[in-house]
């Protein structure tokens, strides 16, 4: 029988608190769904930080590191180490195991502890940049690993390990948890270092499997019965991504030491934190922000898709394996799939949209006048580090092809309007015949109505479809001198043309035949023509697309993908929205079910990032709620599974969309998420 110690009393009873607070809480929740929404008590609750603006003016991290010459860093490694420092007498250490990393890395170190420390350089000859970094004692580790992402300093790595001098005294005598925090300490960093073969086995199966997330020390992973006093901190956080807290999957890392993609990190840019959510340190053992954060990393990473592991559940490497290698910074990485986004040309004035909406329209008028429709409503959706750009500019354009091709993106499909002979806002795919920019582009005929109500249909229609005046057959004269040019995209080295509506087309057989025809005459060679995957309504196809003339058909939610409705009343909504408020979650949860049942051939995925047309429908719009990074990534990774048995030419997945910002489709940086969403495809392109 075991000795009743105070220990295990205190313990005891903290777990009776913990679960009766639960059931309260769930029961709550079956009453009133946005019972979560009200006040909590943490300085990270959910409506202060609405009050305070959700974050979204800019990453909050320290002044001082916005003077210093040597950040960011001019050329980063791909494995970024991290040391947090309380205590630095135990830092020589932590320098002494990190001399068993096998590739170039970058050390970052954010030091608390109020004293100056030195790192001799000589004793790590393979970090290529060493950065001490002073902070404030305040949120433990867990503040100043927030800082150095919302600063963008974990962006470059795709592998990040961290490591804390850590003391851990509460941990003696626990009645749950065997050890000292030493013995602990030692247990961590040993798993995670301890020789360079150790290393190069865990850098071997991070290498080899995409979709491990995380590996700490045996032991360490903890679940649900750990949740303490944090369920209802890490379920306020998870609101910020409009995410509803799943507690019976909890696994995370006690302890914060472990090697983790660098995804998950990053993505905590989304959650926009700053010192403003942390409680004051007053030596508390739990039931803080950081607590939360603790565990909330690894729901996160389970919501990207990722495995968190113990060390020893990974698989055993022949001593020759060299997998590790494909960390070095120097190491080509092409893709691991073809990601295509669908792009918008709107962004500058043309004489037309001057005529209808006033001079100097662009879509950006529409973003900004944006208003939230519920608590917590991501609206306006402002613009990032590109702003309120003019695509007339060609330094947009180079910047927007660099920040997708650094990012695993292998090329843009522009939306082409023509109407009747009568093509609009070609303007920047023509700049692009002639720029020197590298990225491949192909064409998707968006033959639908332009309206007032920004919907497509047939009422209320500013300059329509009009086959009758000029056959659908003459949109191929156009666009040859695009589908020509050497870096427009090919499939089989067939020439990618997609039909936004192509049941809309009268004689479609007939008109698929006579542009094939004019292709090869024009010096375009063959075409691979798809239909979009839309819904009947919107003259989508419902036969087998190769009976039609068509080689395939690319994905495009929310088209033909499920529509989960959930209460406006959970959300807060306002009286006056009248729109569709409909689940993310649930949509992804389905699109990947139906990935890993199969595809057929000639099926190209699409993932959507999100939908959200306020800005265009003010009050009745309709809303994904719950896009978040985390979500999006596991979704993409779901459809570059599905496509991987393929050949390289074939490996395509679409992204709705680059640039739609009034629908809220936006890979490109925001205000409200950064650069968030492109770092999650960089991890799945290359990761």
């Amino acid at each position: 029988m075991r000795r009743l110690t105070r220990a295990r009393i205190r313990s005891g009873l903290s777990r009776v608190r913990a679960n009766l607070k639960t059931r309260g809480r769930h029961l709550a929740l079956a009453v009133n769904p946005s019972a979560f929404s009200g006040r909590s008590g943490s300085p990270a609750d959910f409506i202060a930080w609405v009050e305070r603006g959700m974050g979204r003016r800019g990453g909050s991290y320290p002044d001082s590191w916005r003077v210093r010459t040597d950040l960011p860093i001019a050329s980063p490694t791909r494995i970024g180490v991290i040391v947090h420092v309380y205590y630095p007498d135990l830092l020589d250490e932590i320098v002494r195991q990190l001399s068993a990393i096998p590739v170039t890395f970058d050390l970052i170190v954010t030091n608390a502890s109020g004293d100056p420390i030195t790192i001799d350089r000589d004793r790590l000859p393979r970090a290529s940049t060493v950065l001490i970094l002073d902070v404030e004692n305040h949120g433990r580790d867990i503040l100043p690993l927030v800082q150095l992402v919302n600063s963008g300093l974990l962006d470059p790595y795709h592998l990040v390990l961290k490591v804390h001098t850590k003391r851990s005294g509460w941990r003696d005598g626990h009645a749950d948890l065997a050890g000292t925090g030493a013995a602990w300490r030692d247990e961590l960093l040993n798993a995670l270092l301890g020789d360079p073969d150790n290393v190069a086995g865990i850098l071997n199966a991070f290498a080899t499997s995409p979709s491990l997330g995380l590996v700490t020390a045996d032991g360490s992973l903890l679940g649900p019965e750990f949740w303490g006093d944090n369920q209802a901190v890490t379920s306020s956080l998870l609101r910020r991504l409009e995410l509803d807290l799943r507690s019976e999957d909890l696994k995370f890392a006690a302890g914060s030491m472990y090697w983790i993609k660098g995804f998950v990190l990053q993505g905590l840019r989304a959650l926009n934190l700053s010192a403003t959510d942390f409680e004051p340190e007053t030596g508390q053992v739990n039931a803080t922000t950081a607590h939360a954060m603790e565990r909330l990393i690894g729901v996160l990473a389970d919501e990207a898709g990722l495995s968190l592991v113990n060390r020893s559940s990974l698989p055993k490497f022949a001593p020759e394996a060299t997998d590790w290698s494909r960390f070095e910074m120097d190491r080509s990485l092409p893709p691991r799939l073809r990601v295509i986004p669908f792009y918008l040309p709107q962004f500058h004035p043309i004489p037309e949209n001057d005529r209808w909406w006033g001079a100097g329209f662009t879509e950006w008028a529409n973003v900004a006048a944006a208003k939230p429709v519920y608590l917590g409503h991501d609206q306006p959706k402002l613009p990032g580090e590109l702003g309120f750009y003019d695509l007339r500019l060609p330094g947009v354009v180079a910047r927007q092809v660099s920040l997708a091709e650094s990012n695993g993106i292998s090329g843009f499909m522009y939306y082409h309007y023509w109407f009747a002979g009568r093509q609009l806002l070609e303007k920047p795919i023509l700049d692009r015949l002639a720029d020197a920019t590298k990225l491949p582009f192909c064409l998707m005929w968006a033959n639908e109505n332009w309206t007032r109500s920004w919907d497509g249909r047939d009422s209320d229609v500013i300059l329509g479809q009009r086959y009758d005046e000029e056959p659908a057959s003459g949109f191929i004269d156009d666009v040859v001198p695009i589908l020509r040019h050497p870096r427009y995209m090919r499939i089989d080295g067939r020439a990618v043309l997609g039909i936004y509506r192509p049941a809309q087309i009268p004689d479609l057989v007939e008109v698929i035949e006579s542009w094939r025809a004019a292709a090869r005459r024009g010096g375009a060679g063959e075409l691979m023509v798809l239909n979009v995957d839309v819904v009947k309504a919107f003259h989508g196809v419902e036969e087998d697309p190769s009976a039609i003339g068509l080689n395939g058909t690319l994905g495009f939610p929310p088209h033909n993908a499920l529509w989960d409705w959930i209460s406006k009343q959970k959300v807060g909504a306002d009286r006056s929205f009248s729109g569709n408020l409909l689940s993310y979650r649930a949509m992804a949860d389905d699109a990947i079910r139906k990935l890993q049942a199969g595809l057929s051939e000639d099926y190209f995925p699409g993932v959507m990032v999100n939908f959200d047309n306020t800005a265009r429908r003010q009050w009745n719009p309709d809303i994904w709620y719950g896009s978040n990074p985390y979500t999006f990534r596991r979704w993409l990774a779901a459809a570059a599974q599905a496509v991987a048995s393929r050949e390289a030419d074939r490996q395509l997945v679409f992204v709705n969309a680059w640039n739609e910002w009034a629908e809220g489709a936006v890979l490109e940086p925001s205000a409200r998420f950064g650069p968030t969403y492109l770092l999650a495809v960089r991890d799945v392109a290359f990761g």
